[in-house]
């Protein structure tokens, strides 16, 4: 026998709100007392921002004014190749970074959260290479001097 149903917006806060069987709203997955999880799509804007903040304190003359841009994929394709990883527009200063080419097209020997940030931040120094008219390892030598 079926149960007969509420009306909508009898004992309800909200009119057309209902929790699960009586629970109550839900809370976030990791609890009151964990810190929030991070999605990917967090640590890629990290990783592209702090790299971007690292090379502007390392060139700050040639990297005045120019603006770093995460999108998602590229709005059209243009290479007969493959996805673009990034686009640079020189005449606008203006670096654009495309989150799911780099993440799931590059090929890296390990998938880990070190391999996965080096090669951003590496797609980071090259796009700004272009951008620069400069060679990627010529942008922080020193980085690379193991002593």
């Amino acid at each position: 026998m079926a149960t007969p149903r509420r009306a909508s917006g009898s004992g309800s806060a909200r009119p057309g709100w209902r929790d699960r069987h009586g629970r109550g709203i839900r809370s976030s997955v990791t609890g009151p007392n964990l810190p929030l999880l991070r999605t990917r799509a967090d640590l890629f804007d990290l990783t592209v921002a702090s790299t971007a903040e690292y090379l502007k304190d390392l060139w700050p003359d040639e990297l005045d004014g120019v603006a770093f841009e995460v999108a998602v994929l590229p709005s059209a394709i243009l290479s007969p190749v493959g996805l673009d990883r990034w686009r640079v527009n020189s005449a606008e200063r203006r670096v654009t970074l495309y989150r799911l080419p780099i993440e799931r097209l590059s090929r890296l020997h390990r998938y880990d959260e070190l391999h996965r940030r080096m090669m951003i931040e590496s797609c980071v120094f090259r796009a700004v290479a272009e951008l620069l008219g400069k060679d990627p390892w010529d942008l922080a030598p020193e980085r690379f001097r193991h002593l």
